[in-house]
């Protein structure tokens, strides 16, 4: 495992790797969060797909965060938010094929103490009005609030201190967001969609579009299929195989 900042500021070697299609986030004291997207029902129970590291690549803890896990995001006080896809939430590999086996990610979105154990879970439809959540498209963790867009109706939603505020949008997908509370901008969407970049404020119940873009390489050339885009606070962060964009919301017209 590798830290940039932008460059290579540390490197942590880890034997016997156990997990597949990793997301990997910084823990205090120089500790590494490594969680695997999927945890298949066993007949002794659950894969533990979550595992924390020493800074010398030792294991100090494993537990289960549950499959179908999409985002994976840490705060500065080791706390972890897990925002699952819709396998996650209605269950597959064995999950919610019994009582005892509901799928951890049922609720779509749910925070984990710094011990990997459930703190806050996403509110069911009956005592939430922007609806449940079938699959979490979007997700953006800045310092300890959480802001989703998610399926079916693909609302804005922010997670504060575990109160809810919400947001209409457009109905449009969005597979990443970046905000600074009142601007905000969604990215991604269906097909064509994938590059779009809607902005817009957020204000009586309602994100009010102010424009709508494409998001491209420096050069002008299209980002790439297989390009990582991860939100965080203000910033779109973009990952290539060789480089690593940020946008931030400040470079996007306010007004149309």
């Amino acid at each position: 495992m590798t830290l940039h900042s932008p460059t290579l500021t540390d490197l942590t070697t880890i034997h016997d790797f156990p997990l597949a299609h990793a997301t990997v986030q910084p823990l205090p004291d120089g500790r590494v969060l490594a969680v695997g997207a999927r945890a298949r029902w066993n007949q002794d129970g659950p894969d533990l797909n979550a595992i924390i590291y020493s800074a010398d690549g030792t294991t100090l803890a494993a537990e289960t965060l549950g499959d179908g896990i999409e985002h994976v995001f840490t705060t500065r006080t080791g706390h972890v938010w897990v925002g699952y896809f819709d396998e996650g939430v209605y269950g597959n590999y064995g999950w919610g094929q019994a009582d005892d086996r509901k799928p951890i990610g049922s609720c779509g979105l749910a925070r984990f103490s710094p011990t990997l154990k459930a703190d806050w879970r996403f509110p069911s439809h009956v005592n939430n009005p922007w609806g449940a959540i079938s699959d979490c498209y979007a997700l953006n963790v800045d310092a300890d609030t959480a802001w989703t867009c998610y399926y079916t109706d693909f609302p804005i939603v922010c997670v504060r201190e575990g109160a809810l505020t919400g947001w209409h949008g457009d109905g449009a997908a969005a597979k990443a967001l970046i905000t600074d509370g009142s601007r905000i901008a969604l990215y991604g969407g269906y097909g064509a969609a994938r590059d779009r970049l809607v902005a817009g404020h957020l204000a009586d119940g309602r994100m009010r579009g102010t424009g709508e873009y494409r998001v491209v390489l420096s050069d002008g050339q299209k980002l790439p299929r297989d390009a990582l885009v991860v939100g965080r606070g203000p910033d779109l962060h973009i990952l290539t195989h060789t480089d690593w964009y940020r946008l931030d919301l400040s470079d996007v017209p306010a007004e149309p």
